[in-house]
């Protein structure tokens, strides 16, 4: 097929009938406008077939997505790629099965959305296709789920503020996960165990090292937590409360520290910029117990045996908790930011983020939604033009929609100390 010829779909998802591909092929279903051509896409015909039945009892008012048989032979995903203007992947873990999901995108000029939190993979991805995918205007966007879009979203949004309200650079990000309930699907643990098999640690930690992504060099930090906070895991932040370590922070912070990077060299968010993650707790004895109950399961976690009895207690890959379940779920996200300026009581700005439902729907929203703005908007497409890039690219465009489709997202200056 010619860059020429038409595609025949707008979007096609990958992996559909998994946990998180089927929600988000739902809300693509329920959501988004019915001129839309997409499709499904996966090896078993018949587990597609059946959950377009599922799918044209949630809407009768809309055509049924096409369906499309793809194995992950690269032949098939040069054609799935060919195909479309842009593709959802939700095949997991994605450092086992999605790198040749990633090529095709990139070599034929295809759009690309998943939701890994996999940073070594990312890394990879980066190093191997970046400028592939710049050469054919793919725009590839990996990490654009629950994990990492809200800490990404909730820094840009932030950097924005202060560089619109007072004409300076970003010194620093705080975020915190501030109040959670969720359920890991199966492929959520089925993922953290394979990496711990896959991946050496040095791999691991190398990906994970401070501006590891970046496309530029980032700037050393001005100032660090004390050496009791860094041992015990425990800091105390005005307008966030009392912190302590989060087992989401590493990926989060990579992908943050790569759109400073991709932002005009790091120039929108400061040239001093620094952005850290954590989690709210009620105290400091909870912040402690939990900092080091973390340190212990990642140490144990280093040895097969104990991701092997690990493995048996999770849920198969593709399943998850019901909707009953989920239905109870919620995140919610604060940031701070501290304006680059001199003296003792620099300005700061505030941000808040929540979702009341699913997380997984939410990343199933954040795909659909991100969808959207690449398919609709042409002249932030043009100006991206392609590469490996972060949800924060796509902007208050972005933000918009999510907002539109039930996000709550605020952000706002915080009064003068």
């Amino acid at each position: 097929m010619s860059d020429l010829e038409p595609k025949v779909y707008d979007l096609i998802v990958f992996g559909a009938t998994g946990y998180t591909g089927r929600l988000c092929a739902e809300y693509i279903s329920t959501s988004l406008p019915t001129n839309l051509k997409w499709a499904v896409a996966g090896r078993s015909e018949k587990k597609m077939v059946a959950m377009m039945d599922d799918l044209g009892a949630i809407n009768t008012d809309r055509l049924q997505p096409g369906i499309e048989i793809a194995s992950l032979d690269p032949g098939d995903l040069n054609t799935l790629a060919r195909k479309t203007r842009l593709l959802i992947n939700t095949v997991g873990p994605y450092h086992l099965y999605s790198s040749p999901v990633v090529e095709a995108c990139a070599k034929n000029g295809t759009h690309y959305l998943d939701v890994t939190g996999e940073s070594p993979w990312v890394l990879e991805m980066i190093v191997k296709y970046h400028e592939i995918a710049k050469a054919n205007h793919a725009i590839i966007i990996p990490e654009i789920g629950v994990e990492s879009a809200p800490s990404d979203l909730l820094a840009f949004a932030l950097v924005t503020l202060i560089r619109t309200e007072l004409s300076l650079g970003t010194k620093e990000v705080i975020a915190s996960v501030h109040d959670l309930k969720g359920t890991p699907s199966g492929g959520t643990l089925a993922t953290i165990l394979s990496m711990m098999d896959h991946y050496s640690l040095k791999q691991i930690g190398k990906s994970g090292g401070s501006w590891a992504t970046s496309p530029v060099p980032g700037p050393s930090p001005q100032s660090s937590p004390s050496w009791v906070s860094r041992l015990l895991g425990v800091r105390s932040v005005p307008g966030l409360g009392t912190l302590t370590t989060s087992i989401s922070a590493a990926p989060n912070i990579a992908v943050v520290q790569r759109s400073w990077g991709l932002f005009d060299a790091g120039k929108l968010y400061g040239s001093r910029f620094q952005y850290n993650e954590y989690m709210r707790v009620r105290n400091s004895v909870v912040g402690i117990a939990m900092h080091f109950a973390l340190a212990f399961a990642g140490l144990a976690l280093i040895f097969s045996p104990v991701r092997w009895l690990a493995k048996k207690f999770n849920y198969a890959p593709g399943e998850g908790a019901d909707k009953e379940v989920t239905r109870h779920e919620y995140l919610e996200c604060h940031a701070v930011a501290t304006a680059d300026e001199d003296g003792l009581n620099p300005r700061r700005a505030f941000a808040k983020l929540r979702w009341d439902g699913s997380l997984y729907q939410l990343t199933g929203v954040f795909l659909a939604e991100a969808a959207m703005v690449l398919l609709n908007d042409e002249k932030l497409v043009q100006r991206l033009d392609g590469g490996l890039l972060t949800p924060a690219t796509l902007g208050q465009p972005f933000i918009d929609r999510m907002k539109n489709a039930g996000l709550f997202f605020e952000v706002e200056m915080m009064p003068d100390q």
